[in-house]
């Protein structure tokens, strides 16, 4: 490790950002849903959803998290010293809290835990992320995520 890069563990570990806001809006959901082939009623019927205890569609857990990875992107975090490439490296938990009903907003808060070197020129980020829902008091979504740099 560099003492660049021993500087920037201790600037970074600790810090928030936190995305702005997305739509999660219809064509959003159905277009996850045609690439994933899950078409639930849920999720793609306004009609028959509008009958459940969700009063309309709601977006998948699995979109939700696929979001994560661009509402990072936008955040104004520095980039980690000799940064060559990052690798999504999975999640230590993941917990889908809420339902986000087609027409919401969500955003990310991303919290950085720490970062461990994982031999020469690899480091690995852990993070926990929640999704807030626009007007709610409960989030969408939680997660640790973990992210591999290489340097």
């Amino acid at each position: 490790m560099t003492p660049e890069q021993a500087a920037f563990i201790a600037g970074q570990t600790g810090q928030t950002y936190r995305s702005d806001w997305l739509l999660v809006d219809q064509p959003m959901i159905d277009a996850f849903a045609d690439t994933t082939h899950d078409w639930m009623y849920l999720h793609v019927d306004p009609v028959a959803a509008a009958k459940t205890g969700f009063g309309g569609t709601i977006a998948h857990g699995f979109l939700l998290l696929s979001l994560l990875a661009p509402l990072r992107s936008e955040t104004p975090r520095p980039q980690f010293p000799g940064f060559r490439n990052g690798l999504n490296y999975g999640f230590d938990r993941i917990r889908i809290v809420s339902p986000v009903r087609s027409g919401k907003r969500i955003r990310a808060t991303f919290d950085i835990i720490g970062f461990e070197e994982r031999g020469a020129g690899r480091f690995l980020e852990t993070m926990d992320a929640v999704v807030a829902i626009e007007g709610e008091d409960k989030p969408a979504l939680t997660a640790r995520w973990l992210s591999m740099y290489l340097t």
